[in-house]
């Protein structure tokens, strides 16, 4: 595997002012960042999750995720890393956001 970047402390503050669309958009809990999605029904969702299934395999990076009719649960990080949030969940996340 290559090298993982690790963020912390004020590499990730500045991370998060460099890429503040982002920061607003996922929320950092339990080792992951988090976001929800709701679309206007399941057709959506699921197209959704194929876009960021492929976006995902190119990248060889897999999100956790849930999906419920019209919503889709996604939780990122590394598991490389020891399943911490690094570079590489800011950089998928931003890929998911642009699907949507």
């Amino acid at each position: 595997m290559g090298n993982l970047n690790v963020l912390k402390g004020q590499q990730v503050i500045n991370y998060q002012l460099n890429h503040y669309q982002l920061v607003f958009m996922w929320e950092e809990k339990n080792n992951t960042l988090y976001k929800k999605f709701e679309f206007k029904n399941f057709s959506e969702a699921f197209g959704f999750m194929t876009r960021v299934a492929l976006a995902a395999e190119k990248m060889d990076h897999h999100p956790l995720w849930t999906n419920v009719y019209n919503k889709v649960e996604i939780w990122l990080n590394t598991h490389d890393a020891g399943d911490i949030v690094t570079e590489k969940d800011w950089k998928l996340s931003a890929k998911i956001d642009a699907l949507k």
